[in-house]
């Protein structure tokens, strides 16, 4: 018999907020928090604007300086957001969950980026690598932010390091579900964290066209609008616990919401361009309804886009809904949160998925700011400018990353 799965724990770091609550209510007034990257020299790069993490001090999260120092900040933003997350559940490893009943699905698009950029260039002045770090590598391999989680909590589940890009903390959660499910683990500390709004990241993202070349940091990041030019990278984390149903009712856990639905597929197509026709895309959002038991007779939709804001992208996504909904497309509320925190990478599937939930909870579908220009080819309902009041019972997050890797979730209200 399949086992049902709860939400009992959010926690984010973000560049428009290092709680959820500041985060939630950035997101539903609209604020950006895009901006100048001041704390590397960014002189003749391509891309001078992303989603900084910024009054941050991660003593506040349960790490002392020693252990800060050691690791990559792709590694402290998932510790802070799964500290977040956890005191928020109230689980407490040996005491309410089985040590080997608790998994950690938390890992990086990416890795310890910073860390690679410093080695290198350490490696390119003396050949001989005698200055190498003997902690280069378990400081910057991608699965590194789940095994310190795992290690912290005393997780003794499976410690799963999912890599699909920016889809990969949308697929954590996903398979995470799957594995609470089918009965394989009790909860498990999941999703996503990056940190690549660094010199090397813009240069390689500049160059490689996906970035917009903007100005304005707060008119940079334009999903779905006829002026897009590309997204804008961020740095950031977030972590949601998930929770065997009735294990959480059983100690009382305060419930966000519940996850009903998770699809997955490739486009097959493209090591970087999405599947132009949308079918593929549609194919892991229908998975996501169909196991969600959507009926769009009934259910009042709320999707958190992928909506990165390039030219590819948000035609393609807008195709994808109308194969997967159908007419219905034309009535769910959709809206792209990036317009406001950026490009998170790794972690933009976990942040947007806790927008989902929030939404379906508080009855807010939070707005695309930026708006002011639709393009014609996306003309669904983007939620322009300002967030909506809704009476939602289903509300979706989507992930499309590079290497054609397509993930959708699906919740419900508890």
């Amino acid at each position: 018999m399949s086992k049902r799965v709860a939400i009992t724990g959010l926690g984010v770091i973000s560049c428009i907020g290092n709680d959820v609550k500041t985060f939630w209510d950035s997101l539903v007034n609209g604020v950006c928090g895009l901006d100048y990257i001041t704390e590397y020299p960014m002189e003749g790069l391509p891309v001078k604007i992303g989603g900084k993490i910024r009054n941050f001090n991660p003593e506040d999260y349960g790490m002392d300086k020693p252990f800060i120092r050691k690791q990559d900040p792709f590694t402290v933003y998932a510790m802070a957001s799964a500290f977040q997350a956890m005191k928020d559940s109230g689980l407490v490893s040996g005491e309410n969950i089985s040590p080997d009943r608790l998994s950690t699905y938390v890992s990086s698009g990416i890795g310890g980026f910073q860390t690679i950029q410093r080695e290198v260039s350490k490696m390119v002045e003396d050949p001989t690598g005698q200055w190498i770090s003997p902690l280069f590598v378990p400081t910057m391999i991608a699965d590194m932010a789940g095994g310190q989680i795992a290690i912290k909590y005393g997780a003794q589940g499976s410690c799963i390091g999912i890599v699909t890009a920016c889809a990969t903390a949308t697929h954590s959660l996903g398979e995470a579900y799957r594995a609470i499910k089918h009965g394989y683990t009790d909860a498990v500390i999941a999703g996503g964290t990056d940190h690549c709004a660094i010199p090397i990241g813009a240069a390689a993202f500049g160059n490689a066209r996906t970035l917009t070349r903007a100005e304005d940091p707060k008119h940079a990041s334009l999903p779905f609008n006829a002026n897009r030019g590309g997204f804008v990278m961020a740095d950031g984390s977030a972590v949601l616990i998930l929770e065997e149903m009735e294990h959480a009712l059983a100690r009382g856990a305060h419930i966000y919401a519940e996850m009903v639905g998770y699809g997955s597929s490739c486009d097959a197509y493209h090591a970087t361009a999405p599947r132009p026709d949308g079918s593929t895309q549609a194919h892991c959002i229908r998975e996501a309804l169909d196991e969600a038991a959507y009926n769009p007779a009934k259910d009042s939709v709320y999707v958190n886009a992928h909506g990165t804001g390039t030219q590819l992208n948000d035609v393609a996504e807008t195709k994808a809904y109308k194969l997967a909904f159908g007419d219905a497309a034309y009535s769910i509320h959709i809206s792209s949160t990036k317009s406001m925190h950026g490009h998170m990478f790794g972690a933009t599937g976990a942040a947007e998925a806790i927008a989902a939930v929030l939404a379906l909870k508080e009855g807010i579908v939070p707005p695309t700011i930026n708006l002011d220009t639709p393009d014609p080819e996306c003309d669904l309902d983007y939620t322009p400018n300002k967030a909506v009041e809704a009476q939602l019972t289903l509300s979706l997050s989507d992930s499309f990353g590079f290497g054609g890797h397509n993930a959708c979730i699906a919740f419900r209200k508890a």
